[in-house]
């Protein structure tokens, strides 16, 4: 049976209050982890903002009569800890920590770029004009962080010599990498279920670039005497087999997709950038040319998924049956 347009909203300030559960989880952890003042200070005042977002959404929510996922809670909570845990066992936390923030803060403007589309189409005016509140507050959070790169990383770097810079550089590159085996598989099982063949042709152009991304990480590592991490690359591949079997389950395939997509583009901007900053450093010119290459790359991909939420919307409206 097809949900209604208002049902469907309704499912999408579920899906809204869990990612904030799971942005509170992260944020009342992230000031003691963050490694530098300004850093802590940052997610002191994006915690206050969080609250403030879980309320509102629960007040939207309860007026519609709905109630926030007791099951999908539990899951953003504990996911919000399991990640402070890795980060905290990372010996660059505070890069981990903002890359990953950075991410996190374009998934929340991604869901609330989707939540006002729904909500304009029910007719909802007061759910759309707090869901661009919201979205105000989450694009200016992302801006903070973008703007702490460099602090992050002299906060990661601290207390190491500059003779470490090297194998600095080798890890960051081997993370990278990393990241790039995931985004493949993302990918490969993107196009298949991206539920709009404009999305399908945008998830598999992208393939093809990840791939030479990969390539120029790992002609670079070997530049510097290294290779990539089997261990990580490997995790990081399962990882997104994992993500590509949640969104296979969902009803809503096509914007869950794309609001995740958009996440993971600034997951790799957010580590490329640190790792630009480390080869920098160490003064490896050709391996800054070919970051700043990705970099670029990465970021002209966000922005063309950020002009693809209204076909994403209309895919997965169409997907459970809603058609006004």
């Amino acid at each position: 049976m097809a949900d209604t347009l208002d049902e469907q909203l309704t499912k999408y300030l579920t899906d809204a209050h869990s990612i904030e559960t799971q942005a509170l989880a992260q944020m009342r952890t992230a000031p003691d982890i963050a490694g530098d003042p300004a850093l802590a200070q940052a997610f002191k005042r994006h915690l206050e903002e969080t609250e403030e977002h879980e309320r509102l959404v629960s007040e939207r929510l309860s007026a519609r009569g709905g109630s926030p996922s007791a099951v999908k809670e539990a899951v953003m909570g504990l996911g919000g800890k399991g990640f402070i845990l890795f980060a905290r066992s990372q010996p660059d936390t505070p890069g981990k920590l903002v890359a990953h923030a950075y991410s996190y803060e374009h998934l929340e403007l991604a869901s609330y770029e989707l939540l006002i589309r729904v909500a304009e189409r029910a007719g909802d005016e007061e759910t759309a004009a707090m869901g661009r509140r919201i979205r105000a507050q989450e694009e200016a959070m992302g801006e903070r962080l973008e703007g702490m790169f460099d602090t992050a990383v002299d906060a990661s770097l601290r207390e190491k010599g500059a003779d470490d810079l090297d194998a600095q550089l080798l890890k960051y590159l081997a993370d990278a990498h990393a990241i790039e085996a995931q985004a493949e598989q993302l990918l490969k099982r993107g196009r298949k279920m991206a539920g709009d063949e404009r999305l399908a042709q945008l998830y598999a152009e992208h393939l093809d670039e990840t791939l030479g991304q990969q390539m120029r990480l790992e002609e670079r590592l070997e530049a510097h005497g290294g290779s990539p991490s089997a261990l990580k690359d490997a995790a990081m591949r399962i990882g997104a087999l994992n993500w590509g079997a949640f969104f296979q389950a969902q009803p809503d395939t096509p914007a869950k997709l794309c609001a995740f997509a958009y996440a993971f583009e600034h997951l790799e901007i957010g580590g490329q950038e640190q790792l630009l900053r480390v080869a920098r450093r160490a003064g490896a010119d050709e391996t800054v040319r070919v970051v700043e290459g990705i970099i670029a790359e990465e970021r002209a991909m966000a922005a063309r998924l950020a002009a693809s939420f209204d076909v994403a919307v209309e895919a997965s409206l169409a997907a459970v049956g809603v058609t006004a």
